[in-house]
């Protein structure tokens, strides 16, 4: 079986969708706790973002490393088209965690972009990228002596959400959502059917239809 295919193919649909969507199909299937705080929020002009987890954990460090910037690197290395690096940085904003160099690199591999629970800068510079960038707010300092990666690869956890190498994620205006790996191709498939499902009912009210009716009729709201 060609995993890396079926991988590329449900990304493919995955950016068909939106964050809702994912989340009420996600409910349906008993996984309740899959949406990502509602303070991580797009930070630039490209406001979608889809695609396959790769996880890091940053901390705090009041200290240039021997070794600065190792694992960002070693991420920006790992990265495959399609992959999102999402990051728990324990809701730094000591500095700012994701910058233009950072961007650029990621763009040249085809990352689908950086979720983190942190603060990015260059902001001149970014916005006219077409990068997706969620996280926390902006600042002007270097992450060099104030945060720093400290584990890639392994499950992270934010806002209680359980996330490990290889889940998808899903975010827009409304927010994120993280679907795990095991359920990723069950959960696609119905949420395209629901958005197909919505198309139906969203026709019949704009005609007149009354709300309850359209509800006993479809099961959507």
């Amino acid at each position: 079986m060609n995993t890396e295919r079926i991988s590329e193919t449900e990304i493919s649909d995955l950016r068909k969708l939106y964050a809702a969507v994912v989340a009420d199909i996600l409910d349906d299937l008993g996984y309740r706790n899959q949406c990502l705080p509602s303070h991580i929020r797009p930070l630039t002009p490209t406001h979608k973002i889809a695609g396959r987890v790769l996880p890091a954990r940053a901390e705090v460090v009041d200290a240039v490393p021997k070794e600065p910037y190792k694992l960002e690197i070693e991420a920006v290395e790992l990265l495959r088209g399609g992959d999102v690096l999402v990051v728990d940085a324990g809701e730094d904003q000591t500095c700012g965690f994701w910058g233009e160099l950072l961007t650029t690199a990621c763009m040249y591999k085809k990352a689908a972009g950086v979720v983190m629970t942190a603060c990015t800068r260059d902001m001149w510079k970014i916005r006219d990228l077409d990068f997706p960038i969620f996280g926390i707010g902006y600042h002007p300092a270097d992450s060099k002596g104030r945060a720093d990666i400290t584990e890639l690869g392994h499950p992270i956890s934010i806002g209680g959400v359980q996330i490990s190498m290889g889940d998808y994620v899903l975010g827009d205006e409304d927010g994120l959502v993280v679907i795990p790996r095991d359920v990723a191709e069950v959960t696609i498939a119905k949420s395209l059917e629901k958005v197909s499902g919505e198309n139906i009912v969203r026709n019949e009210l704009a005609a007149g239809m009354p709300m309850g009716e359209a509800f006993a009729k479809y099961g959507i709201l």
